[in-house]
């Protein structure tokens, strides 16, 4: 394991930061943690990222949690990703908008 940021998945869409805090402190000390939401709608996305302050405490939190049901569903707890690049949109930048003129 590389990090201590944690994927945790498989979330009911009414999970809380409150909780998983509460799930995830006996684990060890959390440095940050996010319930990720639709940006339009404010609702949970229904996962969630959570980093630990040590390897330890993450390797405990993927242990402990990973399956552990909260809510009738099955978390998933792995490590996180980097994050990779998109792009931003599916219309063209400005400068790349064919012309129009003949």
């Amino acid at each position: 394991m590389n990090t201590s940021k944690l994927f945790v998945g498989n979330l009911p869409y009414t999970t809380t930061e409150e909780q998983l805090r509460e799930l995830f402190s006996p684990c060890g000390d959390i440095t940050s943690l996010m319930v990720m939401k639709d940006k339009f709608t404010g609702r949970a996305k229904g996962f969630a990222f959570v980093e630990m302050a040590t390897m330890e405490g993450a390797e405990a939190a993927i242990q402990k949690l990973h399956d552990f049901e909260i809510n009738g569903r099955k978390m998933i707890v792995n490590e996180a990703r980097p994050r990779e690049e998109r792009p931003r949109g599916d219309r063209p930048s400005y400068g790349d908008r064919p012309s129009f003129r003949r």
